[in-house]
């Protein structure tokens, strides 16, 4: 691999989390001083929440890395379960093998458990990540864990991580003994342009570069904004990036490698991700900006979506190849202001030859025929019922076709490029 190239003595931007790598920005350095408090208070829950991808898990691992010998932890990833199985699940990090045990067994050994690390003044600290996909009789379930105490003191303590959606199910009325409980929360942003720079170097550091430039100072104001400081989209850029620097048998990534990256991932600027106007690649052929072409006809849509409630239609929305986040807040691409609809509900993915829409870990679920689907790839009429509203999916790639014949030797960048004939 490209580590050879670059003299390091590891790759510094794989995927999987690794607490070596973590760069602590403020935001991480507080969230994880949250969740060391869980240790010596026992006092409610601490809730952590972020986007995907902004380094929850890695934050988590490095948490329990360090944590004393006096410390128990049962740590919990597998989410969608019932009640039921997540009691079998932590028992089987405290090391007993309870899938025989009915419901009032399980409780039992529980609080048998937390009554023997407390008399020999051991901790027991419970973490559950993408606790979003968290069910409420679940979620109601770790609220009774809570309260089992001795001498007035609560035994277990509580870390819940996940996804913003997990605020919404936590603020439900059916779950507000539980929300009371929460002593602290606290969500955890993207890298800012400094802190992505900062990471960046960090993690070469980490491998082995020695503090030798491998990236050039260009390079990085053009990996944020096609991340926006997500760490994860951080690592496959780079990553990607210094490949493309290897093939060419260079030690430096420059902003040519960078963008050349974003070519072959197929990437808009974050914050255009919709893919509603054209990217014009500039004179050096490689991706610069989201502009639209001029003296050129407009391509039209590969397709159109038609929110409707209640039998009548609320707004239509082109689709470009790009992404269509749909959601209840304001911060989505497509907003559907209704509780029974989660803040990131879903997306649709869009390329010139498919869409497909994905659950994102919703509470409520997408519907296609009447069936709960987690990706389905649309076809022409289908609808999509998200909570009470419907989605209609309108397939228009004949006319995008069309344009693109009309246009034949025109080179044009789109998120998922379009091929052109000659």
């Amino acid at each position: 691999m490209y580590n050879t190239q670059f003299n390091l003595r590891e790759l510094p931007f794989r995927l999987t989390p690794d607490p070596q790598f973590l760069y602590l920005s403020k935001a991480h350095a507080r969230a994880k001083a949250y969740m060391e408090s869980t240790v010596w208070f026992t006092d409610g829950f601490v809730v952590i929440t972020g986007e995907i991808g902004c380094g929850k898990t890695t934050l988590i691992e490095t948490f329990l890395r360090e944590l004393q010998n006096d410390v128990i932890v049962a740590h919990i990833n597998q989410t969608q379960v019932s009640s039921v199985e997540f009691l079998q699940s932590m028992l089987v990090q405290l090391g007993y093998k309870p899938f025989q045990m009915k419901k009032a067994e399980l409780l039992a050994n529980v609080r048998e458990f937390l009554l023997e690390q407390y008399e020999n003044e051991r901790k027991v600290v419970l973490v559950v990540d993408e606790a979003q996909n968290l069910s409420q009789r679940v979620l109601e379930e770790i609220r009774l864990l809570s309260g089992v105490e001795a001498s007035k003191e609560k035994m277990l303590r509580i870390i819940l991580a996940g996804q913003p959606e997990l605020n919404d199910k936590l603020d439900a009325p059916e779950l507000e003994q539980l929300a009371q409980r929460i002593r602290l929360r606290f969500h955890l942003p993207a890298l800012s342009s400094a802190d992505t720079r900062a990471y960046i170097l960090h993690r070469l550091e980490v491998a082995g570069s020695q503090g030798r430039e491998i990236f050039t100072n260009d390079s990085f104001d053009t990996t944020y904004r096609y991340t926006g400081g997500v760490p994860r989209l951080i690592n496959t850029l780079c990553d990607t990036a210094m490949l493309a620097a290897s093939n060419d048998g260079r030690d430096l990534v420059t902003v040519a490698d960078v963008r050349a990256a974003i070519n072959e991932l197929q990437w808009v600027e974050y914050t255009s991700r919709t893919g509603t106007r054209l990217l014009r690649p500039p004179a050096d052929g490689a991706a610069e900006g989201v502009e639209e072409r001029a003296g050129v006809a407009p391509v039209p849509p590969c397709g159109r979506v038609l929110l409707a409630t209640g039998g009548q239609t609320i707004s239509t929305h082109a689709l470009y190849p790009g992404r269509l986040i749909i959601g209840r807040t304001a911060a989505n691409d497509l907003q559907v202001d209704s509780r029974f609809v989660s803040r990131h509900h879903c997306q649709i993915v869009t390329t010139p030859q498919s869409c497909v829409i994905e659950d994102l870990n919703s509470t409520n679920g997408i519907f296609v025929h009447g069936k709960r689907v987690r990706y389905h790839n649309l076809n022409d009429g289908d609808v999509v019922t998200i909570g009470q509203h419907e989605l209609l999916y309108v397939d228009e790639r004949p006319q995008l076709r069309n344009a693109v014949e009309e246009q034949a030797g025109t080179t044009v960048l789109t998120d998922h490029p379009l091929e052109t004939s000659s």
